[in-house]
C-alpha cells in the first residue's frame, strides 16, 4: 500500500512539473527564469584589461614556472651547431618512411613552406634565391643525404645560417612530416648503386685455397 501511495505521489509531481513547464514556457517572448543570475551574467574581462581578482590587477597572467603547454614537447637543445649534432645523435623520427599519410602531409608542408627557397625538387633553386637571396644548400647534396633526422629537426626548429626557425609556423609533427618527405625526395633522386659482380662461389674459392697448399687437391 505504501508503494502505491509513493508511486501516485511521484506521478502527481511529474504531472505538475510538466504542466508548470508548459505554462511558464507558453509565452515565447518571456525570458527564462534565471536561478543563479550571477552565473549567467558573470563579469567579463578583456585580455589586457585590469582585473581585481588577481594580486597584480591584470587579466593576462604569466604561466607558472615549469608548466608546459598542452601538446608541446620541450626540446633541451640550444641553437648551436654543437647541439644540432647532438640532436642528430639523440632525436629519432617517430615516423616511418613508408608512412603514406606522413609523406603526403610532408609534401604539403614542403610545398607551402620550403619550396620558396629550396625549390620544388630540393635543389636550392627556388624563386627566392633566383631573386638575389643567398641560395640554400641542395637537399640532394651529399651532406644533406648524410644529415641525420634529429639534426634536420633541429635545423627546422632553431634555424641555421640564413634559414630562420620554423617552430612558430610548423608543429613538431609537421616538422617530422616534412623530413619524411625530404627523405622520400632524396631517395627518388639518388641513383641506385651499380650491381656488384657476384663473388667467387664457395666451391671455387675452396679449390683455389687447396691449390695453394702443397699436396692439396686442385
Amino acid at each position: 500500500m505504501g508503494r502505491v501511495v509513493l508511486n501516485g505521489f511521484l506521478l502527481l509531481v511529474v504531472i505538475l512539473s510538466v504542466a508548470s513547464s508548459w505554462i511558464l514556457s507558453s509565452d515565447p517572448t518571456r525570458p527564462n527564469f534565471e536561478f543563479l543570475p550571477q552565473m549567467a551574467h558573470s563579469p567579463r574581462y578583456n585580455t589586457f584589461a585590469s582585473n581585481p581578482n588577481f594580486a597584480d590587477g591584470s587579466t593576462l597572467q604569466r604561466p607558472e614556472p615549469g608548466t608546459i603547454p598542452r601538446g608541446h614537447v620541450p626540446l633541451h637543445y640550444a641553437a648551436t651547431p654543437q647541439d644540432a649534432l647532438r640532436a642528430g645523435e639523440e632525436l629519432k623520427s617517430p615516423l616511418e618512411l613508408n608512412n603514406l599519410r606522413a609523406r603526403q602531409r610532408g609534401e604539403f608542408v614542403f610545398a607551402n613552406f620550403c619550396t620558396a627557397c629550396h625549390g620544388a625538387a630540393g635543389a636550392g633553386n627556388g624563386p627566392v634565391p633566383q631573386r638575389g637571396y643567398p641560395a640554400p644548400p641542395s637537399l640532394l647534396a651529399e651532406h644533406a643525404l648524410k644529415m641525420k633526422d634529429g639534426q634536420m629537426f633541429h635545423v627546422l626548429t632553431y634555424g641555421q645560417n640564413n634559414m630562420p626557425s620554423y617552430s612558430g609556423q610548423l608543429s613538431g609533427e609537421d616538422r617530422w612530416n616534412a623530413i619524411v618527405y625530404v627523405r622520400t625526395m632524396q631517395a627518388a633522386a639518388t641513383p641506385a648503386p651499380a650491381p656488384v659482380a657476384p663473388s667467387t662461389s664457395p666451391l671455387k674459392a675452396a679449390q683455389a685455397d687447396a691449390a695453394k697448399v702443397p699436396g692439396g687437391q686442385p
